[in-house]
């Protein structure tokens, strides 16, 4: 087994160790890259660079690979999407790192991608876009009034959302991904539910002790979208201490919500007086319609049955 010092002694190749040294530190300091970092810092002394060459050195190899990109996946800096930058610190030199333009554009991405949470919604509903939407002619109110609310809506300012009803396969939901599609292109965070799974989980959380978590990320989502409301199973429950608390919260925040459902508004208040335990509560029903009517604008579509197309 080769000693270091034998190791040490092949390199250093009859004692040029020192002019190779100079060799490299000379090479090093002509590079333009390194030239160019150097003169940002007239505060530099001779020492501080001698003792700084290894910071330099690495500077150097990490700058070229940027030069040279093979793209972020293939990125061979030690900090993956990472350059670095020359710093003096305590009088010595050192490294700082920061996300390069294709990292910092892949965070970006993936904040924008994380503006849209939801919760038993098919994820290809998010592909659905206003530009290659099916525009004919019995949804076209209705899908200009929701592509006038994802362009303007503005939540903490205007509580006005909307409420989309029609028969079943209409479009409703692909309407709904549309606009929470077009609303994460404006960085403003969206939660869909699916609302019959959304209760039915909302249940099974007072077990596992995470009910209030849930309900609160729902209450506070800057737009809230209750895909397929009035297709759950009523119940006092549900409807005053989980829709209601919902709709409260985001009344007094002035936080909009999007409705679909097959019930107008009037099916919907007849499905919230009924439960199978507690008979007709024309008065409970009546105070969460309050809420809904006079804070969504009611957009009927029309049209054919898509999914038997």
């Amino acid at each position: 087994m080769r000693t270091i010092q034998s190791a040490f002694n092949q390199w250093d190749d009859g004692g040029n160790l020192d002019k190779k040294l100079e060799q490299a530190k000379s090479e090093l300091l002509k590079d333009p890259i390194v030239q160019k970092a150097l003169i940002k810092k007239p505060e530099l002394t001779e020492e501080t660079l001698e003792q700084g060459l290894i910071k330099l050195f690495e500077y150097q190899k990490e700058r070229h690979h940027c030069e040279q990109c093979p793209g972020l996946e293939k990125c061979p800096n030690m900090m993956q999407g990472y350059q670095p930058e020359l710093v003096i610190s305590r009088g010595h030199l050192d490294l700082t790192y920061h996300a390069c333009s294709l990292k910092a554009h892949e965070v970006e991405r993936r904040k924008r991608n994380d503006l849209i949470k939801s919760l038993y919604i098919p994820r290809e509903i998010f592909e659905a876009d206003f530009q290659t939407i099916d525009f004919d002619g019995e949804r076209a109110d209705a899908i200009a009034e929701a592509i006038e609310f994802a362009g303007n809506v503005n939540p903490g300012e205007d509580p006005m959302g909307l409420y989309l009803y029609g028969r079943f396969g209409v479009g409703k939901t692909y309407i709904v991904g549309a606009i929470a599609n077009q609303l994460m292109k404006r960085g403003v965070e969206t939660f869909t539910v699916y609302t019959p799974d959304f209760f039915t989980e909302m249940k099974n959380s007072i077990g596992n002790g995470t009910f209030q978590e849930k309900l609160n990320s729902v209450k506070k989502a800057k737009v809230l979208i209750l895909d397929d409301i009035g297709a759950e199973t009523m119940s006092p429950w549900v409807r005053d201490e989980v829709l209601g608390s919902i709709l409260q919260h985001r009344m007094f925040e002035k936080l909009p919500t999007v409705f679909t459902s097959n019930y107008n508004y009037e099916g919907l208040e007849k499905h919230l007086m009924y439960s199978d335990k507690s008979g007709t509560e024309e008065l409970k029903a009546l105070r969460i319609m309050e809420r809904i009517r006079h804070y969504t604008k009611l957009i009927t579509i029309e049209g054919k049955n898509r999914r038997q197309t």
